[in-house]
């Protein structure tokens, strides 16, 4: 399997393909594009049929030997065997089999509508990230350990990715961690889960500013090339490859797990802010999982929303972006979206770096096929299957009210998101499946606020807050943020 990046220029991408192994530590390509297969494998309905039956890790290695193609399988099985176990994922709810990975809940059903809920949230840090940042740790120091190398992870969260980034990483032969996050932005359990950890080998940079000064921060290091390399920069957001590869797997255990047969069609709601997650979605469907709709719910920040109702991606300046209580999606540069921009426009990567670069310099560009606007590929959005919708403070609110009146559960404010939004898209005979992104004892504040109670926690995170936390305060400055990193590496 061979890759290539979502700015290669025509008459470069056969010469610049590379092998998974290849991309797996770096992140963005050198040309600053997302790194993509030249073409995605297809899933045969009898391999389907055969999979029904698997455990989540041997689900995990059938879809991952198909894009790792340069590891040994025999090694690629004992990874994912080592990633995907209960002890790992023990965080389930009453009623939920912890053995299962990622279980699934129906919450209605009436004339062969189903509306599930997918537990996502099992794992060491509470939050569905830790579905593809536990393989990714294990991932990476197979390879360092193969090569004898060092990495210095550079990343930033908007309060979930990081903390499933370092605790996958605590404790790893030859990584570091150097997590950039929006100071005094994130919810109480968030930055206590992050900032509380004191492992020599996990940096926590609190950033006077937003997520995307943050992101673009991690962009700017990343696109130097000479720095990059000689202090081994390596990357864990969701512009790291193996990152979304590895969210493409709960995709397949959703529908398996939900279907009996490989004609009946199910629908995803993702809550979604930097576009990853729902990214590994349509990358399932392209491998022909039967997939009918992508639904994107946002939250106040409707980047997404506005571009799958109207053709215009239009980011927002920090001043603009919302801080909501349903922070992990206060996004609005969404860096994931470059993957789908690419398929939309028929993999051409010198008009996405044209359109990327507009970004930059115009803050966004407009594909409605309207007078004036950069192109029409806004008409084959339909094809690919996505929807959107938006969800409100007092939406999330009223929704996770619901949720614990009618069904007895108790949801975080994304989630929340996801459920007002995938009601809004019901169709007749189809089973929509809403993707849980964290527990509810996460985003407490907001819990209280619907529900007149605290939301219970899982053993060992009782009093996480009231924990010592060790983090510095910068200002969004590349130049000292590399000197931060410098100082730091031993380098």
């Amino acid at each position: 399997m061979q890759y290539v990046s979502t700015r290669a220029a025509a008459s470069a991408a056969a010469s610049s393909s590379q092998q998974f192994s290849d991309i797996l530590l770096g992140g963005l390509a050198t040309d600053g594009g997302l790194f993509l297969p030249t073409e995605y494998p297809q899933v045969s309905g009898a391999e389907l049929d055969a999979w029904r039956q698997l455990s989540y890790a041997d689900l995990a290695f059938e879809i991952l030997k198909k894009f790792a193609t340069d590891i040994p399988e025999a090694d690629l099985r004992a990874l994912t065997a080592k990633t995907y176990t209960k002890e790992v994922y023990k965080n389930a709810r009453q009623g939920e089999k912890a053995s299962q990975i990622t279980p699934l809940r129906v919450l209605e059903e009436e004339n062969g509508t189903k509306l599930v809920l997918q537990a996502l949230s099992n794992g060491p840090t509470l939050a569905f990230k830790d579905m593809a940042m536990q393989l990714l740790g294990n991932l990476f120091e197979y390879a360092l350990a193969k090569q004898n190398a060092e990495l210095n992870i550079f990343g930033a969260t908007s309060g979930d990715t990081g903390s499933a980034a370092e605790y996958a990483m605590r404790g790893k032969q030859g990584i570091r961690v150097f997590m950039l996050s929006p100071h005094k932005k994130m919810s109480a359990f968030q930055t206590a889960q992050m900032f509380s950890l004191q492992d020599p080998n996990i940096y926590n940079i609190a950033i006077e500013g937003v997520f995307d000064d943050a992101q673009d921060m991690v962009k700017a290091v990343s696109n130097d090339l000479e720095f990059k390399a000689k202090y081994k920069i390596g990357t864990v957001n969701s512009i790291n490859w193996a990152r979304v590869v590895a969210q493409v797997v709960y995709y397949f255990r959703g529908y398996l797990a939900a279907t009996t047969s490989n004609d009946q069609k199910v629908s995803f709601t993702v809550p979604s802010g930097n576009f990853g997650n729902i990214c590994a979605g349509h990358i399932a469907r392209m491998m022909g999982l039967p997939i009918d709709k992508l639904v994107a719910a946002t939250n106040e920040n409707d980047v997404l929303d506005e571009f799958f109702r109207t053709g215009v991606y239009r980011v927002r300046k920090s001043a603009e972006t919302y801080h909501t209580s349903s922070p992990s999606m206060d996004i609005s540069k969404a860096s994931n979206f470059e993957r789908f921009v690419y398929e939309l426009v028929g993999r051409d990567g010198d008009r996405t770096r044209a359109l990327f670069q507009k970004v930059e310099t115009r803050g966004g560009f407009d594909l409605s096929g309207k007078p004036g606007s950069d192109g029409d590929e806004f008409k084959l959005v339909a094809k690919y299957g996505f929807k959107s919708g938006k969800s409100t403070h007092d939406d999330r609110v009223n929704t996770i009210r619901d949720v614990a009146d009618d069904y007895g559960i108790v949801i975080d404010t994304h989630t929340a998101d996801g459920i007002k939004v995938a009601k809004e898209n019901l169709e007749p005979g189809v089973t929509m499946i809403v993707l849980e992104t964290a527990l509810a004892a996460k985003f407490n504040e907001t819990i209280l606020e619907a529900l007149g109670e605290d939301a219970e926690r899982p053993k060992g995170f009782e009093n996480i807050e009231d924990l010592p936390q060790k983090f510095v305060v910068m200002k969004p400055d590349v130049a000292a943020m590399k000197a931060y990193i410098a100082a730091n590496t031993g380098l």
